[in-house]
């Protein structure tokens, strides 16, 4: 284990190129004139890393939006095929009147008409669905104001996005560039604007980066914010759990838990004790909601012809997901050397995609920085990258064939099928990767220059006071050294069968 005067020592060592490390980045480079070189440190003082990385990932995301002009201009008001043909769905304009916010209503407090009852949001997304309604302006046609809902909430993403480009950049101290893989993800710029998740990345990175500046309280406080906006970040409280107890640093771990529930319940507590109904409705509705989009429960479902009763469902996936964040939690307290922090907080939210009833197109956003974090090798993230492209494509497809009636155009069952198959081996692919890294940190790329953990904050090059695996070999040890009973000693050999000594 590195010490605190090692870890300075790494920490003032020049800024990783990736260029020079990884062979797809090399490769890549040649568009732009090659590998840096002592040419690219005059530039450096006028654009630093991190700010190249937003401009580049705000260029991305304006891209994103240009892929919307379709629905933007037409489709989104001219029936569901179209939408879907152009893949260019989103939430946004369509939850503008189905929500109310067309209307004045006041999320959680004003019953909506029809069966939703209620927004089905986590409170702090509702508040930033409110806050683009207020800053739409009313009267003309609803067509243009669905269309101006849409801008205002494609500009308020766009300051996530610049949000979350500066933190992966920042989180690792010597390796901004692995920001890049974040910036130019193409999944992110396709899936940025059809939903509010990017507000939940945004705190999310924001945590992660405040973990690796030792500042437990404030990665608690914007876990517990970001939680309130969607479900899945509180579950990096784990991996700061068992990553904690190896460590020993208990205290550390109390601070972050006591900001998560602290900043979640300041956002929530209102709304609960006045709008009981409406708070709880997200909620009801995840419970209730049956088999969806994108998980392997519904290729079951298709390929059996069988339903699934949603109980079921929920009972399964649960267990599954507490089993294998077990499973995580036993391998980081038997592993060689302590995981890194991104390495397990992207394995977590992994499984709870990979077992969830439902995967929007949106979700990987979830993972995009975390696995730049994780595994920043370009070749491992672009084939991730082709298989989430790919099962982009797929779903509206699918959507399209559903919606065009006899004509069928579009992509068949068992075409989404292979699409959802894709997104399921892509993912458990980079999991793998990630695995293998923490198994073997030989192979981890991030420690090839002695680093321990540049995410880890407090963690970084702390000593292991709890590691399973040297108490199973402690016990061991003290066995064999126990005195032995009168007579031979009988030991199983590897056939199975008795051998005396």
């Amino acid at each position: 284990m590195p010490s605190a005067e090692d870890t300075s020592v790494h920490q003032e060592r020049p800024v990783v190129r990736p260029t020079h490390r990884d062979e797809v980045a090399a490769a890549g480079s040649e568009l732009i004139g090659g590998r840096s070189g002592r040419w690219s440190r005059l530039s450096s003082a006028a654009l630093t890393p991190v700010g190249a990385i937003a401009l580049v990932a705000i260029g991305m995301f304006a891209l994103g939006m240009v892929q919307k002009l379709p629905c933007y201009n037409w489709a989104w008001f001219r029936g569901a095929g179209s939408q879907y043909t152009h893949a260019c769905y989103s939430d946004i304009p369509h939850l503008y009147s189905g929500r109310g916010f067309a209307d004045g209503l006041v999320p959680y407090f004003d019953r909506l008409p029809g069966d939703m009852q209620f927004l089905e949001y986590p409170v702090l997304t509702g508040v930033f669905m409110q806050v683009a309604a207020w800053l739409t302006p009313g009267g003309g046609s609803i067509q243009g104001q669905e269309q101006t809902y849409w801008l205002v909430n494609a500009g308020m993403l766009m300051i996530c996005t610049a949000v979350i480009a500066v933190c992966v950049a920042r989180t690792h101290r010597r390796r901004p560039w692995d920001g890049l893989l974040m910036a130019l993800a193409p999944a992110f710029a396709l899936t940025a604007t059809i939903n509010w998740d990017l507000l939940a990345v945004a705190l999310t990175a924001g945590a992660m980066l405040m973990w690796s500046r030792s500042r437990p309280l404030a990665f608690g406080i914007l876990i517990g914010l970001a939680t309130a906006a969607k479900l899945y970040p509180v579950l990096l409280l784990g991996p700061a759990f068992v990553l904690c107890w190896r460590a020993g640093k208990w205290r550390e771990f109390g601070a972050a838990a006591l900001g998560t529930a602290g900043s979640w319940l300041v956002v929530n507590l209102p709304v609960m004790v006045f709008a009981p109904e409406g708070w709880k409705k997200f909620y009801t509705f995840s419970e209730e909601r049956g088999i969806d989009f994108g998980s392997f429960w519904l290729v079951i479902t298709q390929r059996t012809g069988e339903s699934i009763d949603v109980g079921t469902v929920n009972t399964v996936s649960t267990v599954a997901t507490i089993a294998l964040c077990a499973a995580i939690g036993v391998l980081t307290l038997t592993a060689p050397r302590r995981p890194r922090f991104a390495q397990l907080a992207f394995l977590v939210v992994a499984v709870f995609i990979l077992v969830n009833k439902v995967y929007s197109p949106q979700y990987v956003l979830w993972l995009i920085p975390l696995a730049a974090l994780a595994r920043p090798r370009w070749r491992d993230f672009l084939i991730w990258q082709t298989c989430e492209v790919l099962y982009f494509l797929g779903i509206w497809l699918y959507l399209a064939y559903t919606t065009s009636g006899d004509k069928h155009q579009g992509l068949p069952t068992e075409g989404y099928q292979l699409a959802i198959v894709l997104h399921l081996l892509g993912t458990l692919y980079l999991c793998a990767v990630v695995v293998r890294d923490i198994v073997m940190p030989e192979r981890d790329g991030v420690r090839r220059d002695g680093s321990d953990d540049p995410s880890g904050g407090v963690l970084d090059g702390a000593e292991d006071v709890f590691v399973l695996s040297h108490l199973i070999e402690t016990g061991a040890a003290r066995r064999d050294a126990l005195p032995s009973a009168p007579g031979p000693r009988v030991e199983w050999g590897t056939a199975g069968t008795p051998a005396a000594d």
